[in-house]
C-alpha cells in the first residue's frame, strides 16, 4: 500500500479524492431533491385543497385550527401547524399559473426557501433564477436571503460579460466557460465588515473553500493556493487553482482588492502559458484564467484583452457587509417572521 502511494503524485490523489467527494454529494443532492419533491407535492395539493374550498381569513382561521389538530393527530411530523397550513396555500397560489419550467425548478427547493421566496414577492423571472442557483449552489436560506437582499438576479442580468472566450477558445469550451464562469462573484459569506489585504482575502477564501467552489459554480475541485510553478529558474505562484471537470482544463485565479488595471492581464497570460506548458495534462483543454478584482471597466477590460491569445475573464465580487445594514437587515426579518406569527396563529 504504500508503495503504492508513493508511485502516486498528490495531484493525482488530490484529483481522485475530489472525484469521490463529488460523487457522494452528488448522490445526497439527487437524495435530498427527492424528498423536497414528495413533500411540495403534498403542501401543493393541501394548497390546492384549501384554495379550492375558498378557505379565506376570519372564519376560515376555525377551520384550519381544527384542521391541523386532527392531521397532526395521524401525521405528528408533518409540520401541519396552522401557519404551515396557510402557507400551503400560499404556495399553491403564489405558482398555480407559473409556466412549468418554474414549477419544476421550485419543487426540488427546501419547503423554508420556497416560503422565503413567497415572502419576497419576486417575479417568475426571479423566482426561477434564485430556485435553480440554490440548487446548484446548494444555498442554504441565509445565503439565499443575502442573494436576494443584494439582488444577485439584476446583477447577473445586466453585466457584461468581461472575457475573450469567443476568440480563444472552441465554440462548444466557450459557451460551456460562459455558462460556468460568471461576471460577478458574491463573497458575502466571509463576512467582512471592513476592508482587507489581498493575503488576508485569499486566507478567507481557503478558511471557506467549500462555499467558494460553491459559489464558483459546477465541477470545481480545488488544487491549492500560491501554487509553484518553477521554469527557467524562476518561481512563480498562482493565487489560487482549481480544476473544472465539465470543461476539462485548470482554472487560475489572480485575487485584486483594487479596481482592474490592464497589467493584470498580461501578468495572467504569462500563467496559463506556464500552466498549459508544465501543469496541462495531454487530454486537457488549454487552461482558463479568471482575474477577481473589486471593479472594473467594461471598456478598459476590452482594450485590455483584445490581443492576448489566452482565455481570461476579469470578474468583479461583492464583498462588504457593513455592520448597520447587516444589524437593520437580521432586525427587519426578525420582525416579519413575528409579524407572520402574529397573523396566522
Amino acid at each position: 500500500m504504500n508503495i503504492e502511494m508513493k508511485n502516486l503524485s498528490e495531484n493525482e490523489y488530490a484529483d481522485i479524492l475530489s472525484t469521490a467527494i463529488n460523487q457522494i454529494q452528488a448522490s445526497r443532492n439527487a437524495i435530498a431533491a427527492q424528498i423536497n419533491t414528495a413533500a411540495n407535492s403534498t403542501y401543493w395539493n393541501l394548497g390546492k385543497l384549501l384554495h379550492d374550498r375558498k378557505i379565506e381569513g376570519g372564519y376560515g382561521s376555525n377551520i384550519i385550527n381544527r384542521l391541523s389538530i386532527d392531521l397532526k393527530s395521524s401525521f405528528p411530523d408533518m409540520g401541519l401547524s396552522p401557519r404551515n397550513l396557510w402557507n400551503m396555500k400560499l404556495f399553491y397560489e403564489r405558482y398555480a399559473n407559473s409556466d412549468k419550467k418554474l414549477l419544476q425548478a421550485v419543487a426540488v427547493l427546501q419547503w423554508g426557501h420556497n416560503l422565503l421566496m413567497i415572502n419576497k414577492k419576486l417575479s417568475d423571472e426571479e423566482a426561477y433564477y434564485y430556485a435553480t442557483e440554490s440548487v446548484l449552489k446548494n444555498w442554504n436560506r441565509n445565503l439565499l436571503l443575502n442573494a436576494i437582499k443584494m439582488d444577485s438576479f439584476s446583477l447577473n442580468k445586466n453585466a457584461f460579460r468581461d472575457n475573450n472566450f469567443s476568440k480563444t477558445l472552441p465554440a462548444l469550451q466557450a459557451s460551456q466557460a460562459n455558462e460556468i464562469l460568471k461576471d460577478r462573484y458574491n463573497l458575502g459569506f466571509l463576512g467582512l465588515t471592513e476592508p482587507v489585504a489581498e493575503l488576508e482575502l485569499e486566507k478567507r477564501l481557503i478558511e471557506k473553500i467549500k462555499i467558494f467552489m460553491l459559489e464558483l459554480g459546477k465541477g470545481f475541485a480545488y488544487i491549492g493556493n500560491q501554487f509553484r510553478i518553477e521554469y527557467n529558474g524562476k518561481e512563480y505562484f498562482v493565487d489560487l487553482l482549481f480544476s473544472n471537470r465539465k470543461l476539462n482544463c485548470l482554472v487560475a485565479i489572480d485575487l485584486k482588492i483594487g479596481e482592474f488595471k490592464s497589467e493584470y492581464v498580461g501578468k495572467m497570460n504569462m500563467y496559463l502559458s506556464l500552466l498549459d506548458k508544465i501543469e496541462k495534462e495531454e487530454n486537457e483543454n488549454q487552461s482558463i484564467g479568471i482575474i477577481l478584482c473589486a471593479e472594473k471597466d467594461h471598456l478598459d477590460v476590452e482594450l485590455a484583452l483584445q490581443d492576448i491569445n489566452k482565455p481570461i475573464a476579469v470578474s468583479d465580487y461583492e464583498l462588504l457587509v457593513p455592520k448597520k445594514e447587516l444589524q437593520t437587515l437580521v432586525l427587519n426579518e426578525m420582525k416579519q417572521a413575528q409579524i407572520a406569527d402574529d397573523v396566522k396563529e
